[in-house]
């Protein structure tokens, strides 16, 4: 057992905040061993779950851009350098490459990170945006290292990347898979979708297509929650029963639409 490290003041707050508000998102998930570890990420970093600081999923806790970002601004980070590394980059593929370095002071030789993303190891809601997303896990490599945190960051877990947030027009409509976001703590529709592209080795473009076909629309962006939810359902237990008969399945989207048809 580790002693628990002291703490007082607003630090204190936070902490009783931060153990409120885990313990009521993800009721019965949550037992001594991490409750523990978000005091912990909560005494040495002041990350916040209320302003998104870190994040739990699939059993464990991640901090997020938005949180490594604030932590550097009180930290006094004195500046982050982002560089395109042009040599590893593939325009037509959609790979990229950054290199980003964290000046901790003004007499800081830097503390270096390096990102990277193609449309194989991000979110398929987030296919085209490659390049920021690598963009991004560079950053957060970089600030990883410069402040010692040994957690791994949400936007660096391949299929896990966040999209751009929406607009508050966009939050405040239901109707579409991209906005569904869940306010009590629990994996978005695209994160469960996610979970099971990873754990069943399935192609996320074929997933993709194959859903928009079960749902009816023309692209997953478009289907409704439900819909969404029923096709994750159907997935899930599709792969469970035979995951070689739902392959071939996937494998049928992967030829051209007259073909098929």
């Amino acid at each position: 057992m580790h002693a628990k490290i002291p703490c007082k003041g607003r630090l204190a707050v936070l902490v009783r905040e931060n153990l409120r508000l885990a313990r009521r998102s993800n009721s019965g998930q949550l037992g001594r061993v991490l409750l523990g570890r978000l005091r912990e990420l909560t005494i040495n970093y002041g990350l916040s779950l209320a302003l998104g600081d870190c994040t739990f999923l699939d059993g464990s806790w991640y901090v997020t851009h938005a949180g490594l970002l604030r932590l550097a601004l009180r930290r006094r980070c004195v500046g982050i350098d982002v560089q395109q590394v042009l040599e590893s980059c593939d325009q037509s593929i959609g790979r990229w490459v950054f290199r980003a370095t964290v000046y901790k002071s003004r007499d800081s030789r830097g503390f270096v990170g390096y990102g990277d993303a193609d449309p194989s190891n991000v979110s398929i809601v987030v296919n085209g945006a490659e390049m920021r997303v690598a963009e991004t896990r560079a950053v957060n490599r970089a600030l990883r290292k410069a402040y010692g945190i040994g957690i791994c960051s949400v936007e660096e877990l391949g299929s896990f990347s966040a999209p751009p947030q929406p607009s508050p027009a966009a939050a405040r409509s239901n109707g579409h898979y991209a906005s569904k976001c869940s306010s009590n703590g629990q994996p978005r529709l695209r994160d469960r979708l996610c979970l099971l592209i990873r754990e069943y080795n399935l192609d996320p473009n074929l997933v993709k297509a194959y859903a928009a076909d079960f749902c009816g629309t023309q692209t997953l962006s478009g289907a409704s929650r439900e819909l969404v939810e029923s096709f994750i359902s159907h997935l899930s237990a599709s792969a469970k029963e035979n995951r070689d008969t739902l392959v071939c399945k996937l494998n049928s989207y992967s030829q051209p639409q007259e073909a098929k048809s």
